[in-house]
């Protein structure tokens, strides 16, 4: 019983870091990192993000009930919100087109798009800010567990050869503590990927939902273009 209990001792997470080369230790701390790097990268965008898209599906209701777009301006022109950007540019552009006398209205039109367009690529590339490091974190912590691996491996084998010994005693330890490597990068890869996709999925689903209100908001200013 002794003998299985110290046997479990050795084989327990922290004695394996501990009995581990430098370099698979270098290993293994740079993946545990990555791995708090991106957790706190996931927890801080899909918290951001939620709470971006019920501000921004609060602010365009309220947009939508509103009679009269500059004392909405005047009032809500100014929330920091994807929508209220698009909603500034494209009231920007149709404000510095209408100064004086329209005589191509499908030239505002056009440039009413474009302001809006430009926009809504700006706000999804301040939201997609670090995803980056998940897609990142995601491909390359496997092979860099797996560089800890090998290395782990090769100097067992050299251990071995010196010693003389293959006995499994003898081997376990230095094979258990380089698979560890591979088990660390695995654990960082996977919620990197899997919140990487998820995050994407809900980004392009914003931006669909951005693009509705520009197009609208477009058709808006083109009624209020038509008037004139």
């Amino acid at each position: 019983m002794t003998g299985l209990e110290t046997s479990g001792d050795l084989m327990s997470p922290m004695n394996l870091f501990l009995q581990a080369d430098i370099v698979v230790k270098a290993v293994m701390v740079g993946l545990l990192l990555a791995s708090i790097w991106t957790w706190a990268i996931i927890f801080t965008h899909a918290g951001r993000l939620a709470r971006i898209r019920r501000k921004s599906r609060d602010w365009v209701e309220t947009f939508w009930k509103s009679d009269d777009i500059e004392i909405f301006a005047e009032r809500h022109g100014n929330a920091k919100l994807p929508p209220a950007a698009i909603f500034r540019a494209g009231l920007d552009e149709w404000r510095r087109s209408t100064r004086t006398t329209v005589s191509d209205k499908a030239a505002v039109r056009e440039r009413i798009a474009i302001a809006t367009d430009g926009a809504i690529e700006g706000e999804l590339d301040k939201l997609s800010d670090r995803l980056n490091i998940l897609a990142t974190v995601g491909s390359v912590a496997p092979f860099v567990g797996l560089f800890g691996t090998v290395w782990g491996i090769m100097r067992s084998f050299t251990a071995i050869a010196g010693a003389n010994n293959t006995s499994l005693a003898v081997v376990a330890p230095g094979i258990a503590e380089a698979l560890f490597a591979t088990a660390i990068g695995l654990f960082a890869a996977i919620p990197a990927v899997i919140a990487y996709n998820r995050l994407t999925h809900r980004l392009d689903h914003y931006e669909a939902t951005l693009g509705r209100f520009a197009d609208k908001f477009q058709n808006t200013l083109s009624r209020e273009l038509d008037r004139s």
